[in-house]
Protein backbone atom coordinates (compact mmCIF):
# COMPACT_ATOMS: atom_id res chain seq x y z
CA UNK A 1 0.00 0.00 0.00
CA UNK A 2 1.06 3.44 -0.83
CA UNK A 3 2.30 6.37 1.86
CA UNK A 4 2.27 9.22 -0.22
CA UNK A 5 -0.29 10.03 -2.98
CA UNK A 6 -0.99 12.74 -5.39
CA UNK A 7 -4.38 13.69 -6.31
CA UNK A 8 -5.17 15.91 -9.38
CA UNK A 9 -7.73 17.76 -10.48
CA UNK A 10 -9.36 17.13 -13.67
CA UNK A 11 -10.24 20.28 -15.63
CA UNK A 12 -7.34 22.31 -16.04
CA UNK A 13 -4.78 20.07 -14.98
CA UNK A 14 -4.80 16.61 -16.33
CA UNK A 15 -7.59 18.27 -19.25
CA UNK A 16 -7.26 21.30 -21.55
CA UNK A 17 -10.50 21.85 -20.34
CA UNK A 18 -11.28 25.64 -20.34
CA UNK A 19 -12.29 26.22 -24.18
CA UNK A 20 -15.00 22.95 -24.21
CA UNK A 21 -16.50 23.57 -20.49
CA UNK A 22 -16.90 27.17 -21.65
CA UNK A 23 -18.29 26.61 -25.24
CA UNK A 24 -20.73 23.51 -23.55
CA UNK A 25 -22.21 26.21 -20.44
CA UNK A 26 -23.17 28.88 -24.02
CA UNK A 27 -24.50 26.51 -25.84
CA UNK A 28 -27.13 25.35 -23.03
CA UNK A 29 -27.46 28.23 -21.94
CA UNK A 30 -28.46 29.59 -25.53
CA UNK A 31 -30.28 26.47 -26.32
CA UNK A 32 -32.76 27.83 -23.03
CA UNK A 33 -32.74 31.53 -23.67
CA UNK A 34 -29.81 32.01 -21.19
CA UNK A 35 -26.34 33.31 -21.34
CA UNK A 36 -23.28 33.09 -19.75
CA UNK A 37 -20.45 35.39 -19.96
CA UNK A 38 -16.54 33.79 -19.90
CA UNK A 39 -16.11 36.43 -16.47
CA UNK A 40 -19.11 34.25 -14.60
CA UNK A 41 -17.76 30.49 -16.26
CA UNK A 42 -14.48 31.78 -14.81
CA UNK A 43 -15.49 32.63 -11.36
CA UNK A 44 -17.47 29.44 -10.75
CA UNK A 45 -14.48 27.16 -11.88
CA UNK A 46 -14.20 24.31 -9.46
CA UNK A 47 -17.44 24.48 -7.97
CA UNK A 48 -19.98 21.86 -9.49
CA UNK A 49 -22.42 22.45 -12.35
CA UNK A 50 -25.70 22.84 -9.59
CA UNK A 51 -24.05 25.45 -7.45
CA UNK A 52 -23.16 27.22 -10.54
CA UNK A 53 -26.79 27.03 -12.57
CA UNK A 54 -28.30 28.13 -9.19
CA UNK A 55 -25.89 31.08 -8.78
CA UNK A 56 -25.74 32.29 -12.60
CA UNK A 57 -29.92 32.34 -13.15
CA UNK A 58 -31.13 31.92 -9.64
CA UNK A 59 -35.41 32.51 -10.03
CA UNK A 60 -34.88 32.01 -13.76
CA UNK A 61 -34.36 27.99 -13.47
CA UNK A 62 -37.08 26.18 -11.61
CA UNK A 63 -35.44 24.04 -8.70
CA UNK A 64 -36.57 20.91 -10.54
CA UNK A 65 -34.90 21.53 -13.50
CA UNK A 66 -31.24 21.94 -12.43
CA UNK A 67 -30.03 18.67 -12.60
CA UNK A 68 -31.58 18.68 -16.20
CA UNK A 69 -29.72 21.30 -17.20
CA UNK A 70 -26.62 20.24 -15.90
CA UNK A 71 -26.74 16.66 -17.59
CA UNK A 72 -27.31 18.85 -20.53
CA UNK A 73 -24.54 21.05 -19.89
CA UNK A 74 -21.84 18.05 -19.38
CA UNK A 75 -22.81 15.71 -22.40
CA UNK A 76 -22.07 18.81 -24.49
CA UNK A 77 -18.97 19.19 -23.31
CA UNK A 78 -18.19 15.10 -23.33
CA UNK A 79 -18.83 15.13 -26.81
CA UNK A 80 -16.60 17.85 -27.54
CA UNK A 81 -13.69 16.19 -25.49
CA UNK A 82 -14.30 12.61 -27.43
CA UNK A 83 -13.93 14.80 -30.70
CA UNK A 84 -10.91 15.56 -30.05
CA UNK A 85 -9.12 14.72 -26.17
CA UNK A 86 -7.25 17.79 -24.99
CA UNK A 87 -4.31 16.34 -22.83
CA UNK A 88 -2.37 18.70 -20.66
CA UNK A 89 1.26 18.59 -21.13
CA UNK A 90 3.31 16.58 -19.29
CA UNK A 91 0.21 14.65 -18.25
CA UNK A 92 1.37 11.12 -19.25
CA UNK A 93 4.80 11.98 -18.19
CA UNK A 94 4.29 12.85 -14.72
CA UNK A 95 1.65 10.67 -13.65
CA UNK A 96 4.44 7.31 -15.01
CA UNK A 97 7.02 9.15 -13.22
CA UNK A 98 4.92 9.04 -9.87
CA UNK A 99 4.04 6.13 -10.00
CA UNK A 100 7.33 4.22 -10.55
CA UNK A 101 8.23 6.40 -7.46
CA UNK A 102 5.41 4.40 -5.67
CA UNK A 103 2.94 7.39 -5.26
CA UNK A 104 -0.88 6.19 -5.30
CA UNK A 105 -2.75 8.50 -8.21
CA UNK A 106 -6.07 9.77 -8.09
CA UNK A 107 -8.55 12.06 -9.40
CA UNK A 108 -10.46 14.71 -7.40
CA UNK A 109 -13.01 16.34 -9.41
CA UNK A 110 -16.02 18.34 -8.93
CA UNK A 111 -17.30 17.47 -12.56
CA UNK A 112 -20.05 14.27 -13.20
CA UNK A 113 -18.51 10.45 -13.21
CA UNK A 114 -19.34 10.12 -16.46
CA UNK A 115 -16.74 13.02 -17.70
CA UNK A 116 -14.40 11.12 -15.08
CA UNK A 117 -14.94 8.27 -16.82
CA UNK A 118 -14.12 10.07 -20.28
CA UNK A 119 -10.88 11.25 -18.89
CA UNK A 120 -9.78 8.10 -17.37
CA UNK A 121 -10.48 6.08 -20.73
CA UNK A 122 -8.60 8.83 -22.95
CA UNK A 123 -5.56 9.99 -20.68
CA UNK A 124 -2.35 8.20 -21.74
CA UNK A 125 -1.57 7.12 -18.48
CA UNK A 126 -5.04 6.81 -17.37
CA UNK A 127 -4.35 3.31 -15.69
CA UNK A 128 -2.44 4.02 -12.93
CA UNK A 129 -5.16 5.81 -10.83
CA UNK A 130 -5.78 4.02 -8.19
CA UNK A 131 -9.07 6.34 -7.21
CA UNK A 132 -11.28 8.53 -8.83
CA UNK A 133 -14.00 11.27 -7.12
CA UNK A 134 -16.88 12.99 -8.69
CA UNK A 135 -19.17 15.70 -7.99
CA UNK A 136 -22.09 13.81 -6.98
CA UNK A 137 -20.20 11.74 -4.48
CA UNK A 138 -20.08 14.74 -2.36
CA UNK A 139 -22.87 16.99 -0.76
CA UNK A 140 -20.51 19.98 -1.47
CA UNK A 141 -17.89 20.94 -4.46
CA UNK A 142 -14.79 23.31 -3.93
CA UNK A 143 -13.59 25.09 -1.62
CA UNK A 144 -15.32 22.30 0.57
CA UNK A 145 -12.36 19.92 1.36
CA UNK A 146 -14.87 16.59 0.90
CA UNK A 147 -13.60 15.34 -2.66
CA UNK A 148 -9.68 15.17 -1.49
CA UNK A 149 -10.84 13.80 1.78
CA UNK A 150 -12.91 11.46 0.25
CA UNK A 151 -10.07 10.86 -2.11
CA UNK A 152 -7.41 10.16 0.79
CA UNK A 153 -9.68 7.82 2.04
CA UNK A 154 -10.17 5.94 -0.94
CA UNK A 155 -6.32 5.35 -1.35
CA UNK A 156 -6.00 4.70 2.17
CA UNK A 157 -3.18 7.83 2.46
CA UNK A 158 -3.18 9.99 4.94
CA UNK A 159 -4.41 13.23 4.00
CA UNK A 160 -1.31 15.05 5.50
CA UNK A 161 0.52 12.38 3.00
CA UNK A 162 -1.40 14.03 -0.08
CA UNK A 163 -0.69 16.49 -2.44
CA UNK A 164 -3.10 18.31 -4.26
CA UNK A 165 -2.72 19.82 -8.16
CA UNK A 166 -5.12 22.31 -8.97
CA UNK A 167 -5.61 25.21 -11.35
CA UNK A 168 -8.62 26.64 -8.89
CA UNK A 169 -8.52 29.17 -6.20
CA UNK A 170 -11.59 27.20 -4.94
CA UNK A 171 -9.46 24.45 -5.08
CA UNK A 172 -6.52 25.51 -3.46
CA UNK A 173 -9.04 26.68 -0.22
CA UNK A 174 -10.32 22.98 -0.43
CA UNK A 175 -6.94 21.33 -0.31
CA UNK A 176 -5.81 23.76 2.48
CA UNK A 177 -8.55 22.78 4.42
CA UNK A 178 -8.28 18.93 3.82
CA UNK A 179 -4.68 19.62 5.68
CA UNK A 180 -3.01 18.67 2.30
CA UNK A 181 -0.16 20.82 0.27
CA UNK A 182 -1.26 21.82 -2.55
CA UNK A 183 0.45 22.65 -6.07
CA UNK A 184 -1.07 25.52 -8.55
CA UNK A 185 -1.09 25.13 -12.26
CA UNK A 186 -1.66 28.63 -13.97
CA UNK A 187 -3.60 28.98 -16.70
CA UNK A 188 -7.25 28.75 -15.78
CA UNK A 189 -6.68 31.53 -12.98
CA UNK A 190 -3.05 34.10 -13.20
CA UNK A 191 -0.45 33.38 -10.70
CA UNK A 192 -1.92 35.90 -8.12
CA UNK A 193 -5.02 34.22 -7.81
CA UNK A 194 -3.28 31.13 -6.70
CA UNK A 195 -0.96 32.75 -4.16
CA UNK A 196 -2.83 30.31 -1.42
CA UNK A 197 -0.58 27.50 -2.87
CA UNK A 198 2.50 25.68 -0.87
CA UNK A 199 3.74 25.62 -4.99
CA UNK A 200 2.83 27.24 -8.30
CA UNK A 201 4.17 26.14 -12.18
CA UNK A 202 3.26 27.35 -15.42
CA UNK A 203 2.45 23.22 -16.51
CA UNK A 204 3.39 19.77 -15.21
CA UNK A 205 6.42 20.05 -17.42
CA UNK A 206 8.03 21.47 -14.34
CA UNK A 207 6.82 18.99 -12.41
CA UNK A 208 8.67 15.81 -11.18
CA UNK A 209 8.18 12.82 -8.60
CA UNK A 210 11.63 14.10 -6.34
CA UNK A 211 10.17 17.48 -6.02
CA UNK A 212 6.33 16.79 -5.12
CA UNK A 213 8.17 14.27 -2.61
CA UNK A 214 10.57 17.12 -1.11
CA UNK A 215 7.12 19.27 -0.64
CA UNK A 216 5.14 16.89 1.67
CA UNK A 217 8.64 16.65 3.54
CA UNK A 218 9.08 20.12 4.15
CA UNK A 219 8.20 21.96 7.16
CA UNK A 220 4.63 23.80 5.64
CA UNK A 221 3.13 27.05 6.68
CA UNK A 222 -0.62 26.51 8.15
CA UNK A 223 -2.10 29.68 7.14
Amino acid sequence: MAERAVIFDMDGVLVDSYRPHLHAWQRMAAAHGLEITEAQFAAGFGKTGRENITALWGDRVRPKDVQALDDEKEACYRQIIEESFPEMPGAGRLMRELHEAGFALAIGSSGPAANVEVVVRRLSQGCLLGATVHGLEVPRGKPDPAIFLLASRKLHVAPVRCVVVEDAPAGIVAARAAGMPVIAVTGTAPREQLSGADLVVNSLVELSAPAIAALLDRPRDRR
